[in-house]
Order: C-alpha cells, then sequence, then structure tokens
C-alpha cells in the first residue's frame, strides 16, 4: 500500500511542476502576464482545495478503494485532455479538474497512514511526501531536456497516462477497510465541529502559508531568474529542481531530531525561510539555484509533521482533519500565487517574490501556537506524544 501512495505522490509532485516548468512556453504561446501565469497556480489550488475538503468526510464514511481509483482516473483523464491549441481560460477549467483528482489522492493518503501508524505517522507521512518532491524535482529537469523536441502539452499528457496506470494498479492492491461501525460511529456535522475547533486553525494557518509559498516559488522561478536577474530558462527550471531537492533532503532529515522538537522545527522552518527569501530577492542575489535549494531544505519538515499532528489532534476524524487543513493549504495556493504575480507586475517580480518571507514568518507563528497546543505540546518527527 505505501509503494502505491509514494508512487501516486511521483506523479503528484509531476503535476505540481507542470505550470512552473512550461511557465515560458506557456506565457508565449497564450500571451500571459505575470498575474494570468499565477491564476494557473491558483487554478490547480482551487480544484485541490475542492478535492481534499471532499475526500475527508469520503474517507471517513465510504469505500476505499473506489475513491482512490476514481481520484486517480480523474485526474489522469484532466491532464491527457491538454493538446496544442488550447486556449487560457479551457486550461484554466482542466488545471481545476486536475487539482480536484490530485487533491482528492492527497487526502486519501494523508488520512490512510495517520489511520495505520497512528502516533508513529509522521515518519512514513515524510517517506510517502518524499514522493512527491522526488517527482517534483526530477520533471523541471526532464521537461528542459526535452523543451525543443515536444510541445508543452505533451508533457500534462505523459503525467496524465502515468495517472491511469496507478489507478490500474490500484485495482489490484488491498485497501484498509473502514473501522468497525463505519459512518454510523461519526457524527453527520464532523466537519463543522472541526472548523469551530481552536485546535484546528493553527495547522491551517501553518498549511496556507506553506502550501502558498511552495506554488509561487515554483511557479515563479522562472521569470524571477529571467526577468529579475537575466538568467536563461535553464538556471529557472533548474532553481525548481532545486527547490524540490531541498524540500526532500529537508523530509528525509526531519527524522533524525529527537522527538520533542517537532513544533519548534516548523518553527524554526518558518524564520530560516523568512531570511534567506529575504537576503536573496533584496540583494538580487544570482545564485538563485543554491538559493532556492537551500529554502526548500528549510521548509522540508513542515508539511508531513503539520498534517501528521493535525490528524492525532483529532483522531476519530483523521480524514476530515487532515482534508481541512490541506484544503486551508489549497486556498493558500490559490491566493500566494495570484498576489505574488500582481505584485510583480507592478512592482517587478523580485519585490513580488520577496513577499515570500512574509508568508515564511506566517507559517513560524503557526509553529509557535502549535507548540502551545496541551495535546501537541511535543509534536514529533516521528509521531505525536
Amino acid at each position: 500500500m505505501l509503494a502505491l501512495c509514494f508512487s501516486a505522490f511521483v506523479c503528484f509532485g509531476f503535476v505540481l511542476i507542470l505550470a512552473g516548468a512550461n511557465q515560458a512556453e506557456i506565457a508565449r504561446e497564450l500571451h500571459l502576464d505575470l498575474a494570468q501565469s499565477g491564476l494557473l497556480g491558483s487554478a490547480l489550488a482551487l480544484g485541490l482545495g475542492f478535492g481534499v475538503v471532499a475526500a475527508g468526510p469520503l474517507f471517513d464514511r465510504t469505500s476505499r478503494r473506489p475513491l482512490f481509483v476514481g481520484s486517480t482516473a480523474l485526474a489522469g483523464a484532466a491532464l491527457v485532455c491538454a493538446s496544442p491549441g488550447i486556449g487560457f481560460h479551457a486550461l484554466l477549467g482542466l488545471v481545476v479538474a486536475i487539482g480536484f483528482g490530485i487533491g482528492v489522492y492527497d487526502t486519501f493518503i494523508n488520512a490512510v497512514v495517520v489511520e495505520r501508524f497512528q502516533d508513529e505517522a509522521a515518519r512514513p507521512m515524510t517517506l510517502v511526501h518524499a514522493g512527491a518532491t522526488v517527482g517534483a524535482m526530477v520533471g523541471p529537469l526532464v521537461i528542459g531536456a526535452l523543451d525543443s523536441q515536444i510541445h508543452w502539452t505533451t508533457s500534462f499528457r505523459v503525467v496524465g497516462i502515468a495517472h491511469w496506470l496507478i489507478a490500474a494498479w490500484a485495482l489490484r492492491v488491498t485497501f484498509p477497510a473502514l473501522p468497525t461501525g463505519g459512518a454510523n460511529d461519526l457524527p453527520q456535522d464532523s466537519a463543522r465541529s472541526l472548523l469551530r475547533s481552536a485546535a484546528l486553525w493553527p495547522f491551517a494557518a501553518v498549511a496556507f502559508a506553506y502550501v502558498g509559498v511552495e506554488s509561487a516559488m515554483t511557479l515563479f522561478a522562472i521569470p524571477y531568474a529571467d526577468g529579475a536577474l537575466g538568467l536563461d530558462l535553464h538556471v529557472g527550471r533548474s532553481a525548481i529542481s532545486g527547490l524540490w531537492l531541498g524540500l526532500f533532503a529537508g523530509r528525509m532529515t526531519t527524522a533524525l531530531f529527537p522527538p520533542s522538537a517537532g513544533a519548534h522545527l516548523i518553527v524554526a522552518a518558518g524564520l530560516a525561510s523568512a531570511v534567506c527569501v529575504a537576503a536573496a530577492t533584496g540583494f538580487g542575489a544570482p545564485q538563485v539555484v543554491a538559493i532556492f535549494t537551500v529554502t526548500g531544505f528549510t521548509l522540508g519538515c513542515v508539511y508531513p509533521v503539520m498534517i501528521a499532528g493535525a490528524g492525532r489532534q483529532f483522531p476519530e476524524k483523521p480524514g476530515t482533519a487532515a482534508g481541512l487543513v490541506a484544503g486551508a493549504g489549497a486556498i493558500g495556493g490559490f491566493f500566494v500565487p495570484w498576489l505574488t504575480g500582481a505584485i510583480g507586475d507592478a512592482l517587478g517580480i523580485a519585490t513580488g517574490l520577496g513577499t515570500i518571507a512574509f508568508w515564511s514568518a506566517t507559517i513560524a507563528l503557526g509553529g509557535v501556537a502549535i507548540a502551545r497546543l496541551p495535546r501537541l505540546r511535543r509534536l514529533s518527527p516521528h509521531g505525536v506524544e
């Protein structure tokens, strides 16, 4: 099961970088400014947000196999529909559908790991999420190597076929059954009751800021390298790979920290990222690949520790909790790239990307709030104690 989840997240990672790695070609062919390019990231986040939130209650109440197979097949179909000559609004619609599909299986994987591993969920969560960093790290390099030989839509269609292969594999895998009693043991207003819980909001704030940072840096690496620093497309794509290489290394390093460090790691990650981005964009440092890699490394611990902690804070509703927190992340993924692009159009892309420092500081503040939660005062990279 974990091998299937890891492979699905590799495909997930490829999806996350498709718009960013192809940004120059898409913008040139469709005549887009930075704000419109940002809308592609926002559209993905919009669909993803609907998917992750809808999947939470479904995971807690319905059969698991149809949920996973259907979501991977849907994402694959939307990706395959991208074809040369597509217009901007049609592409936006497809990207929303793609986001919905990957959002559903994102929540499924998060919830199934929490359900299976309970208090030890953060370590396997880190490992399966490493699949996303692998896909996002390799994707820009592959696209860059082939960009003179293929149309940008080809990368969409290839990733779509990979999703269909994942769906076919899932038909042969044993999925976990619903807990005894299933939906009858869950209150009908579980999502609303969680939203009223003050304990959920620090996780939501961290998710909002983190996904926004991740999305904006992926989407605007090429415009920043080209427009602000005068570097070529290869450097921009390498910066995207560097960001995700850093995230991968950071996630692997997370397990080395002592059990009491989890929430404090989130604080340190946000502060380090803020300093790194502010210094780089403020001084116009040309080492964009190194800067993106270091920033990724500082943030690597954030998402898996946060998701595992949210699931364990509400162990009776792990799918709903994971879905709501990931939904907050999707809202950040919608808002932050669009705002970054709009500021970039008005004041320059260096200033736009520099606003990432503010969102990184928000991650740190959310980590402070998580550390103060009674149940999670010792939020661990290895689980919740």
